[in-house]
């Protein structure tokens, strides 16, 4: 047991029961994080998706804020969809008032880059370093990257668009894979999480 690593989810807002259920499929022990000392014991972090400003606003009142930024800043793996890479960003192209983030991935992100929620979509995504051919992603009221840092490197592209960065432990994506049934990126997280473990 003590190769299974534990996973939170922060569970503040989002859809956080399939990201649950998806790390339990990729042999993780999964957990929801919503307090600082829930957050102290786990070994990665899965940041769904949801809405980025109620996400950073609701941190901040649960007394998450800062305690996440130290733990992302000291190395622990961590991997955001959808909302969740906007709140990894270094910068928001254009935050809504007071809305805060917890970096580690030095992107600048836009947010709903890909249109309101009546123009979310499915799409198979190329993800280096997935194997079994492209994973299906599910888009709704997406970002998108408009540019990466030295540091990040972009691990897949649609349409012309940056949806998937990683940064040392951390990984984002533009697109939710836990809605879909494919578990590869969650296993890929898992894997990240058991290297540093």
């Amino acid at each position: 047991m003590s190769d299974t690593p534990v996973i939170g989810v922060l569970a503040l807002q989002g859809d956080v029961r399939e990201h649950l259920i998806a790390l339990a499929s990729a042999d993780a022990l999964a957990r929801p994080v919503r307090r600082p000392e829930e957050l102290a014991e786990v070994d990665g972090l899965v940041v769904p998706g949801g809405e980025s400003t109620t996400m950073s606003k609701l941190a901040v009142l649960f007394g998450m804020m800062e305690p996440l930024r130290e733990r992302v800043r000291a190395g622990m793996p961590v991997y955001g969809t959808c909302a969740g890479m906007i709140l990894l960003a270094e910068k928001i192209l254009d935050p809504r008032s007071g809305q805060e983030t917890f970096g580690g991935i030095d992107m600048i992100v836009r947010r709903n880059a890909f249109g309101r929620q009546n123009e979310s979509f499915e799409a198979a995504v190329e993800v280096a370093g997935i194997e079994g051919g492209p994973v299906e992603g599910v888009f709704i009221r997406a970002p998108w990257v408009e540019s990466v840092g030295a540091g990040a490197e972009v691990i897949a592209e649609h349409g012309g668009h940056i949806v998937a960065v990683r940064q040392g432990n951390a990984v984002a994506t533009s697109f939710h894979p836990e809605l879909t049934g494919d578990h590869r990126m969650h296993a890929l997280f898992v894997d990240m999480v058991r290297a540093v473990k």
